[in-house]
């Protein structure tokens, strides 16, 4: 549904938000969720647990939010696990083993990661590699870098207010971290919503060519785009650094198979061309809360695995039923 403003211009409602991004299915399923788990648990439906939840995924929602605009274009990036743990690592060696001030090494940390990023895009705009290929080449490489710095051993002794800037809520609610991922998510909805590099994603994803012919640099874009998910996988392991107050190589594993799992659940099409961060957020807090309901009704954590990669497989199929 749309209203029309005084002007004369067309405004979409709250549901057609939902709707264009593909994110209904996704909405209706979590509030499916949360009403079984707050049923089967009486500690899941409290104010005390919402902060625990949200808490949980920032550092997969940031991460999500790249991920959706690679698979906007129709790309893949596996490597944003290891690009995490490669960016704590620099994080913890320009702060604690060289000294250098905080807000230099996560400049830093950031750089390493956009590098990343960009060699990642290079590869698959200047050298037709495979996006697949491509990303899984420069995980193997992240992550052996990550290693290489300490020759695989953690780092510890960052600042007192570097960890407690992830423990403090401010206002009794708000952490640092859980205020950084949902300023990603505005940035990334008025973004790809309502600016023209944001809606190019969505023509390249439905087909490139055209795109091309439109006008669309498509390289420098698909460029781009993989060091946005770069940087965003920075930022997440920053953030995951002063949940944690250490950092170690070993960081981020299987974190690109999350991330890939909350934009597919969200309704993002692995095909390119449709979806969005509406849907991503929804399927973030699906993970979330799934994870979150399971550990309160002591669930073994492989059954955990087993029900969330049925939940995946569900919601492609939803998707494929829908194309249909």
């Amino acid at each position: 549904m749309t209203s029309i403003a005084k002007d004369g211009s067309v405004k979409p409602s709250v549901a057609s938000l939902f709707s264009l991004s593909g994110a209904t299915g996704p909405l209706i399923g979590l509030l499916v969720l949360c009403a079984f788990l707050s049923f089967a648990s009486d500690s899941f439906l409290s104010f005390r647990n919402f902060l625990n939840v949200m808490d949980q995924v920032t550092v997969l929602g940031i991460m999500a939010v790249g991920m959706t605009f690679v698979i906007l274009i129709g790309g893949i990036d596996l490597s944003v696990g290891s690009v995490l743990a490669l960016s704590m690592m620099v994080l913890g060696y320009l702060n604690v083993e060289a000294g250098m001030p905080m807000s230099i090494a996560i400049c830093g940390a950031l750089a390493a990661a956009a590098i990343c990023g960009a060699a990642s895009g290079a590869m698959v705009t200047t050298f037709g590699v495979p996006p697949f290929i491509a990303t899984l080449a420069m995980m193997s490489i992240a992550r052996g870098l990550a290693n290489m710095i300490t020759n695989g051993s953690q780092i510890i002794g960052f600042p007192a207010w570097f960890n407690m800037s992830a423990i403090i809520r401010y206002g009794g609610f708000l952490t640092m971290t859980v205020a950084v991922m949902l300023a990603v998510f505005a940035i990334a909805f008025v973004f790809l919503r309502y600016r023209e590099g944001g809606r190019s994603l969505y023509a390249i994803g439905g087909n490139p060519e055209v795109a091309r012919l439109a006008g669309i640099n498509v390289k420098r874009t698909t460029v781009m785009v993989y060091v946005a998910s770069a940087l965003l996988s920075g930022l997440a392991g920053v953030l995951l650094a002063a949940r944690l107050d250490s950092v170690q190589p070993s960081s981020g594993v299987a974190y690109e198979l999350d991330a890939i799992a909350a934009v597919v659940i969200g309704g993002t099409s692995l095909s390119g061309g449709t979806g969005g961060v509406v849907g991503t957020v929804i399927g973030v807090l699906i993970i979330g809360v799934l994870r979150n309901g399971l550990n309160l009704l002591s669930v073994s954590p492989f059954l955990q695995a087993v029900i969330i990669g049925l939940v995946i497989v569900l919601a492609v199929a939803a998707e494929t039923f829908k194309r249909r």
